[in-house]
């Protein structure tokens, strides 16, 4: 049985030690063990990290930019190879995985910009011959805890920028689809990232509980479920950490009465059941607002019966399995709650059957309608191909309601008028907005991130605060003049 290592210093790292099984989500048959770091291999990869960032924040920004446009074009290059892996592993159909590829990529080129981003300022003569200039610098060793769900993106929304930096970066991938985060690490070293910049820690609870307390790990960021999130949260800053904690999501979609139906529809079916709803930004509620509801919910009934299931790897396949057989069930098991709750299981995808992969990790496209807020189907979330339909009378009925769930990650709202889109901005509580756009992932040159219980800490990923996040700034003040010209002064110094 093959192990997916470790990779530090440049090279595969493999102790002995405990493994976990790595699952092919559309046969239901261990195709590998991942190792699980212990407390050695912990401060083994940590130890690595810490003497390469101090060599590489002396390296030149031009060194830097230039290694970045060499992995920006390796990963180009070998994006079917890569988006196959992550297939292979999380179950996702070969396009999609391709998809978060490029998408990663995006940061992967915003960071091929860092001269740019790290341009700090001047001012001359503040006060008499007394210039100041500011400057950010990187903080060491950062390490990114990353979900199952985007096995390359959520990384490359993270190391491309701390490297870029100046930092050392440490990958904990999930170990349930690992093989990615080493086919990244082949890559870096290939494009000539010195070794020890980009290291990879493979594990589960321990690996990240022995980040969050190191203490030459300066700052982690997290992408994951809410109480996961808290919990990183808490442990990394009470440990001096600076942390980025994002959590789950319950993205509503508005649907108002003047939108076209049919492009509401086709959005829905490709937000909700895209990578079988395992997404953070997925639409997992639409709100029918008005006179929608009956048509709309035809429209995306029709569409929903439609949606190909079947292997990840198959051309054919619109959607593949879920990731494991535990998550399978528990997405079983909301559809029963919902439908006992007194939703109407308008199309059910709870046994579907897939030719040639009878113990795939199946669960089709189901769509619940008359949901209520009461119901544990809206209240939780999924993170499968669930979509529930709740119906409310007024405009202000739907912004309520958003604001009313604890999440705020993403929302959407689908109409024609202009006005309605803009005041919908402007009054919703969500970080991320899309004004007939379901699923609004900014561009690599904002920052992704929601409000609510949907991020712990005050900074987004990527972008701007990506680049704030990895460094920190300090401002050197100086003076030139003849100091024997003035005589000692005690007191507080001020402006002359």
């Amino acid at each position: 049985m093959r192990t997916i290592p470790h990779w530090t210093d440049g090279a595969p790292y493999a102790p002995a030690g405990p493994t976990a099984p790595v699952f092919d989500p559309t046969t239901g048959t261990v195709q590998a063990e991942v190792a699980l770091a212990g407390p050695a291999d912990v401060d083994h990869v940590v130890a690595s990290s810490v003497r390469a960032a101090a060599e590489w924040r002396e390296t030149s920004l031009a060194r830097r930019s230039k290694l970045l446009f060499e992995f920006r074009n390796l990963i180009e290059s070998r994006t079917d190879e890569l988006a196959r892996i992550i297939s292979a592993e999380h179950g996702k159909v070969v396009s999609d995985a391709a998809g978060e590829i490029a998408r990663g990529l995006e940061v992967v080129e915003f960071a091929c910009g860092v001269p740019h981003l790290l341009k700090g300022s001047h001012s001359e003569s503040v006060s008499t011959e007394t210039d100041v200039h500011s400057m950010r610098q990187p903080l060491g060793v950062v390490a990114g805890i990353t979900p199952f769900n985007f096995p390359a993106m959520v990384p490359m929304w993270m190391f491309p920028i701390a490297i870029a930096c100046g930092n050392a970066f440490i990958l904990k991938p999930s170990e349930r689809d690992p093989s990615a985060a080493i086919r990244i690490a082949e890559l870096w070293a290939e494009a000539g990232l010195p070794p020890g910049v980009f290291n990879v820690l493979q594990g589960d609870k321990g690996a990240v509980d022995g980040l969050l307390t190191h203490p030459d790990v300066r700052a982690v960021s997290f992408v994951g479920s809410t109480p996961i999130a808290r919990y990183v949260y808490e442990q990394g800053t009470a440990h001096g950490k600076r942390v980025q904690a994002l959590g789950g999501a319950k993205n509503h979609m508005v649907v108002l009465p003047d939108a076209d139906l049919a492009v509401a529809a086709d959005a829905a079916v490709s937000a909700g059941y895209g990578s079988a709803g395992e997404r953070c930004m997925a639409i997992s509620v639409v709100v029918a607002v008005g006179r929608t509801g009956d048509a709309l919910v035809d429209l995306i009934a029709e569409r929903t019966r439609r949606v190909r299931v079947g292997p990840s790897l198959d051309p054919a396949s619109e959607m593949g399995p879920l990731v494991t057989a535990a998550h399978r069930d528990r997405v079983r098991g909301y559809i029963d709650a919902g439908a006992a709750e007194g939703a109407t299981v308008v199309v059910d995808g709870r046994d579907p059957v897939v030719d040639g992969a009878p113990d795939g990790y199946w669960v089709a496209p189901t769509l619940l309608d008359h949901v209520t807020t009461d119901m544990r189907v809206y209240q939780d979330e999924i993170f499968g191909p669930v979509l529930c339909v709740v119906r409310v009378e007024t405009y202000e009925e739907a912004v309520d309601l958003v604001a009313r769930n604890p999440f705020g990650n993403g929302v959407a709202v689908f109409t024609r008028d202009g006005g309605a889109g803009r005041r919908f901005a402007h009054e919703i509580d969500a970080g991320m907005v899309g004004i007939n756009v379901p699923i609004p992932v900014p561009m690599a040159y904002y920052s992704f991130g929601g409000w609510g219980q949907s991020l712990f800490g005050d900074t987004h990923v990527h972008g701007t605060e990506g680049v704030h996040f990895y460094t920190r700034g300090k401002v050197v003040t100086t003076r030139w003049a003849d100091p024997a010209t003035r005589g000692p002064d005690l007191g507080v110094p001020t402006n002359r």
